[in-house]
């Protein structure tokens, strides 16, 4: 039964997941297994491969240590992302445990051939990021990843060149660079401007609005793909819009709660690639998965979503 969209509804009440058209990308929808119905997809723009635009980070919620029941719940969260159709799943060094638990769940589920792996290297001594990226490798027990991103800009200039290097020699299919929470945007900028990069990471939601002013525009006039990092600013966002009813225009793109609300925003951006929200529920996971699916807001309403949301 469709839950009407005036009633308030938790993230934590969410049970159930819900076309915007794409002619503009010249993207077919791709078939969520078993259920028929299209994610939308981006194309990277250096190689036109198509991604689902939802993808699965794992800072905190993949951080549960050995912890052999926590890491099976968090192998069940991956299960439930390749049964939806996704493909991204993102790291990094600085993320304690999860690179170990995303390779325990990758090998409980036998190592799905769909699987887009993103990592980072994390480290100021360059010297150590060959070392530091086999250790990610074999905690993922991947051939080799798809994404390679220097993180949050750490001693890039001797980074970038490496995994060009790495690119050419076919032991990494992308290169990028990462950055979060608004930081470093100036530099960020630079980089994207000078260097000839695969993939940029940022920030961006419905309250922190920066990229959309120089970053995601540059973004496409580059040709440079982008993930989403902190869509829900690490759940303060949905814990302050939880507060409040759904607006009427909720209904009118499929989003029976906030967090497709905040996705959908997210992914709407001609810009974006991949939204990367974190989760370790099943529930939570199938939820954001459906703002892959259906209408998406275009400009004139993501503007109206940004400022009633400013507005709460």
């Amino acid at each position: 039964m469709q839950i009407p969209t005036t009633h308030w509804l938790s993230r934590r009440q969410w049970l159930s997941a819900a076309t915007a058209s794409l002619a503009s990308l010249s993207l077919p929808a791709l078939a969520q297994p078993g259920a028929g119905a299209p994610l939308h997809m981006r194309r990277i723009p250096s190689s036109g491969e198509a991604l689902p635009v939802m993808g699965l980070g794992s800072w905190i919620t993949f951080n549960v240590g050995n912890d052999p029941k926590a890491r099976d719940a968090c192998a069940e969260v991956v299960r439930a992302f390749f049964a939806a159709g996704g493909r991204v799943i993102d790291s990094s060094p600085m993320y304690g445990s999860s690179q170990p638990v995303i390779g325990h769940a990758l090998a409980k589920l036998g190592r799905p051939a769909t699987l887009f792996s993103a990592e980072k290297v994390w480290v100021g001594d360059v010297s150590r990021g060959a070392a530091q990226m086999e250790a990610s490798r074999a905690f993922w027990d991947v051939p080799r990843f798809d994404l390679m991103q220097v993180h949050n800009l750490l001693s890039w200039e001797e980074h970038l060149p490496r995994l060009q290097d790495m690119k050419a020699a076919g032991r990494l299919r992308y290169v990028g660079i990462s950055t979060s929470e608004g930081r470093r945007h100036a530099e960020l900028e630079r980089i994207m401007r000078t260097q000839k990069i695969d993939f940029v990471q940022l920030t961006h939601n419905l309250l922190d609005r920066e990229a959309e002013q120089r970053l995601l525009p540059l973004a496409q006039e580059r040709g440079i793909a982008v993930l989403v990092n902190r869509p829900f600013r690490q759940g303060a966002l949905l814990d302050q819009l939880a507060r409040h009813q759904l607006p009427g225009w909720a209904g009118e793109i499929g989003c029976d709660s906030w967090a497709q609300v905040a996705l959908k925003f997210v992914v709407s951006h001609p810009a974006v690639t991949c939204a990367i929200p974190a989760t370790s529920q099943v529930a939570h996971l199938r939820q954001n998965m459906g703002a892959a699916l259906g209408p998406l807001p275009d400009a004139a309403l993501r503007e109206r979503m940004a400022r009633d949301v400013a507005a709460l």
